[in-house]
């Protein structure tokens, strides 16, 4: 696992290091996205809440290249309410780190498409238990970029190929690794969506 992520990692700095452009594009461009998402549901019985706050900034190091960081957090909480009483049955909270590195085609007027690689890392922990929770993973992503002006995109991707590492430490016993490869983007038995479809704006400055 540890020399996949060294291989996949500098294959995204050398892609960043050989690109070879003609213009000036978007070199020295600085862009910021991200994902931001507060949830609640309550039945009156069980209610649950979640939160995601992960923000993205990057660089465009060439005229069609960029490089970017998200770090965020992601939490959850259950509680169930019996009587006058409630209690939490499920807590838990996540530190989210990821790398990545895309690349950008045009293919007519103000539109653009992109693949992009990156390197997520998660950690987490579950508050009731006690649990630990660690996953390193690779994914490609191919989308679109359409440009609205000089300062924001409206962009589309979907995880195309993905491969994930999760190790989980529980409070009591030994620890298991679970390992898991998609290279299949469509749910072909159920809905037929297109498999993590991402879709949102990008600023630039």
């Amino acid at each position: 696992m540890k020399k996949l992520l060294l291989l996949a990692g500098f294959a995204l700095f050398s892609l960043t290091s050989n690109a070879q452009e003609t213009n000036k594009g978007l070199q020295g461009t600085w862009w910021a996205a991200g994902q931001l998402s507060f949830g609640s549901n309550d039945n009156g019985t069980v209610k649950t809440t979640s939160n995601a706050i992960i923000p993205v900034v990057g660089y465009f190091v060439a005229p069609t290249t960029t490089v970017g960081l998200a770090v965020g957090v992601i939490n959850g909480k259950t509680e169930t309410k019996t009587g006058s009483v409630t209690t939490t049955t499920a807590e838990s909270s996540a530190f989210i780190v990821q790398p990545l590195v895309r690349k950008y085609w045009g293919i007519g007027g103000k539109f653009f498409l992109f693949g992009q690689a990156s390197l997520p890392m998660t950690f987490g922990k579950d508050k009731i238990s006690d649990d630990k929770m660690t996953s390193f993973g690779v994914d490609i992503a191919p989308g679109f970029d359409f440009i609205v002006n000089k300062w924001m995109t409206v962009e589309t991707s979907f995880s195309l190929v993905n491969f994930t590492s999760t190790t989980t430490k529980p409070n009591v016993g030994d620890k298991t690794t679970d390992v898991s490869f998609n290279a299949n983007p469509f749910d072909l038995t159920g809905s037929r969506n297109v498999g993590g479809l991402r879709v949102g704006v990008k600023f630039l400055f």
